[in-house]
């Protein structure tokens, strides 16, 4: 295997692994911003006798996205903790 290759196998691990971190805080975000909108959309147009559902929508909606924030932010502070050496 060539020197190239080697740093190439190296590199494409390193992404992986950076791909992998917090991948549960960015799917837990995902799937609160959906259950969000939902109930937002529900609190608006169905259920309308129930002014606190919205807020309550807004309150996951707005929790979701702390969560990406927060994945976002501890995916950065690695990289720039864990930069990629090529020659390491």
């Amino acid at each position: 295997m060539s020197d190239e290759a080697q740093v190439n196998a190296r590199q494409a691990a390193y992404v992986d692994q950076i791909r992998g971190l917090y991948r549960r805080e960015r799917t837990l975000g995902l799937v609160g911003c959906l259950v969000g909108v939902l109930l937002l959309t529900l609190a608006r147009f169905r259920l309308t006798d129930m002014p606190w559902l919205l807020w309550a929508a807004v309150a996951v909606i707005g929790a979701a996205w702390t969560l990406f924030a927060f994945a976002y932010f501890r995916r950065v502070a690695w990289v720039r903790a864990h930069p990629f050496d090529p020659n390491g």
